[in-house]
């Protein structure tokens, strides 16, 4: 096994890595992003080729990925550029970590800036919705996009909380945060998920989830179902690698990684159970796109019993999930300045949160004072977007799947993965052959190839 020079920091337990990486994958991706796209890909078929999709991509990848951080046991940079050494490779592999922790970086500039948005919408809650037309709530919503004070405040309050996490180091930062978090998230599903049974409509939820029709599954259902898949496990941005190495080597890692894919798909599913439920039962459009939390749940929420309440839980649950995701796109930089350039976790702290806060500022000014400005025809925002789940994150992951299962020796690969016989085999000509398919296929249809 390749070590660094230095001790490394590991989790204190099997379940306190689950946490932390359930905390990693499990973001606005599953709590907004999932429940819309669902709504406006039809319903089930999205849901059930999702699934197959997590079963037969995400979780191979998610594998492949964590054994390279433990047995790198360092940055995601520093980890493959030991590993290359150990499969006698050329160093530019250590490509994997820079392309991962860069889009982390770009990733989270705009990410705690739509969390702000969260935060905002969280005080909302709490001061209660008010019973307005429909039109009322994208007004309000288009009010705050306009307003750069308000927006830059909510970035720079989401980005000091991120950097308190990550200030306290692996265990008694990021664990004991995910430790509390993680359980109320579950805890504050469940909850919504019984109301949803008992105050909401639920059963019509679960018919629109599950009631599978195979006519509704079409070309751009596969693709989307696909994609979704490949980016809710938060591959190819560096985290899981990060997660890895902090691993002891007494850990399971495909008995881990199926835990944290079941959990993650899980709350997507929860949320989408929740959110529905509540959407069906006030007679709103489920296919309300990505305006369906922050315009749709709000005008729910001002008409139902108990919606004050449920407002408030609902925002505190989309916070932690963001907040909880930060910090892992926040850590593989860190753990890179650190150690590649010995400096103290502090220090490497401040000066990656200035740097997100400084692009972050911007790409909040991008929805107002700088609106006229573009790229290619996209705004700052949906550059940023664009260029790291469409482009950054699939390199990386096909980068990983290739080294994985083509450059590192097989011995190697099956000492860390602690597979044998054939589901090992199964699970090496997955990651060596249809994993990459898979992710080229889903980057062509991105960029229009085969469109």
């Amino acid at each position: 096994m390749t070590t660094s020079h230095a001790p490394r920091a590991h989790w204190s337990s099997r379940w306190a890595f689950i946490l932390v990486t359930i905390g990693s994958a499990v973001g606005l991706g599953n709590i907004w992003k999932f429940p819309y796209m669902t709504g406006v890909n039809g319903g089930s078929a999205f849901v059930l080729v999702y699934l197959a999709c997590i079963v037969g991509i995400g979780v191979p990848l998610l594998m492949a990925e964590t054994l390279l951080g433990r047995r790198g046991q360092s940055s995601p940079v520093g980890s493959m550029r030991l590993l290359a050494d150990e499969a006698g490779a050329s160093r530019l592999w250590q490509v994997i970590g820079y392309i991962g922790i860069v889009g982390a970086f770009l990733i989270l500039s705009f990410y705690s800036v739509v969390a702000g948005w969260v935060l905002e919408y969280t005080v909302r809650a709490v001061e209660g919705f008010e019973a307005l037309p429909k039109e009322a709530f994208g007004e309000a919503f288009g009010a705050l996009l306009a307003d750069p004070k308000r927006m830059i405040l909510w970035h720079t309050a989401f980005m000091g909380m991120c950097g308190l996490v990550v200030l306290g180091g692996v265990t008694r930062g990021i664990e004991r945060a995910n430790k509390i978090m993680m359980p109320a998230l579950f805890a504050i599903l469940v909850f919504l998920l019984g109301y949803g049974a008992v105050a909401a409509d639920l059963p019509a939820a679960f018919r629109f989830l599950f009631h599978f029709e195979p006519e509704a599954i079409n070309r751009s259902v596969l693709f989307a179902a696909m994609g979704h898949a490949f980016f809710t496990l938060s591959l190819g941005m560096g985290a899981i690698i990060t997660y890895g190495s902090y691993l002891e080597r007494n850990v399971s890692i495909p008995r881990t990684c199926l835990y944290i894919a079941g959990a993650d798909t899980l709350v997507a599913i929860l949320s989408g159970l929740s959110i529905f439920a509540i959407v069906f039962a006030q007679g709103l459009e489920p296919a309300a796109g990505p305006g369906l939390i922050l315009q749709t749940l709000p005008l729910a929420f001002s008409q139902m019993p108990g919606g004050h309440f449920i407002g408030v839980l609902f925002f505190v649950l989309v916070v932690f999930a963001a907040w909880s995701s930060a910090i892992s796109l926040l850590e593989p930089g860190v753990t890179l300045l650190v150690e590649r350039f010995d400096m103290s976790r502090p220090a490497a702290v401040l000066l990656l949160c200035a740097g997100v806060w400084l692009l972050g500022i911007a790409v909040a000014l991008s929805f107002n004072d700088w609106s006229g400005f573009t790229v290619f025809g996209l705004g700052l925002f949906d550059l940023l977007d664009t260029l790291t789940s469409k482009i950054m994150m699939p390199l990386a992951g096909l980068l990983i799947a290739l080294f994985a299962a083509w450059v590192m020796k097989r011995s190697h690969v099956a000492d860390e993965i602690g597979l044998s016989g054939r589901a090992f085999a199964m699970w090496y000509n997955v990651v060596r052959f249809v994993s990459p398919v898979a992710i080229v296929v889903i980057f062509l249809n991105v960029i229009g190839v085969l469109g």
